[in-house]
């Protein structure tokens, strides 16, 4: 698959998804900063540091959706980062044809499209890449928007771990692990 790829979200917004470059990552960190704070959707309960960003999310390939070249609105100036992942090995050694991925989406893009978008081309780079699955470890039984999408992209789910979440309010929920294979996929 060729980067960068250009499309227009549900209210015709110009992005692009490419490679996140190195000038990009602390703006990555801080919108990730953001979903540990609201403790929603990442297992992280304090902010990532530089270091533990980059030992996190850029320890394999990490990807940005970017607004696009001719967006008109105030709110979303021309290649501000809107949406981000990361792609890497989930485990080491004889399990590393095993990814992991994990996603961000700017709220004020929420609604457009964009994780189905990034999800459906995390899938085609796992593949172009030789990876065999796709799991994820840790989807809190409450992002039912999360559940919902890796689901209708052909997730099923594998596992619970009964209360393996604290959310910010004090309750205990299950974590979802959800696995995707690969294998004998175009």
């Amino acid at each position: 698959m060729d980067l960068p790829i250009y499309r227009q979200t549900k209210s015709s917004i110009p992005v692009c998804l490419d490679v996140m470059s190195a000038h990009e990552a602390e703006t990555v960190r801080a919108m990730l900063n953001e979903l540990v704070a609201e403790g929603l959707s990442y297992p992280q309960a304090e902010p990532l540091t530089v270091a533990d960003f980059a030992a996190y999310w850029q320890k394999g390939e990490a990807f940005v959706v970017r607004t696009g070249e001719g967006t008109l609105s105030e709110n979303l100036p021309p290649n501000q980062i809107v949406g981000a992942f990361y792609l890497k090995p989930n485990f080491p050694g004889r399990c590393s044809h095993i990814a992991n991925a994990g996603f961000i989406v700017a709220p004020e893009m929420r609604g457009q499209g964009l994780g189905r978008w990034m999800g459906e081309v995390m899938l085609q780079l796992a593949r172009d890449r030789g990876y065999r699955a796709v799991m994820y470890n840790l989807i809190f039984e409450t992002n039912i928007a999360s559940l919902k999408l890796w689901e209708s992209l052909g997730f099923q789910e594998i596992g619970r771990i009964p209360a393996g979440v604290c959310l910010p309010d004090g309750r205990y929920v299950d974590a979802v692990m959800m696995l995707r294979s690969l294998v004998n996929e175009p």
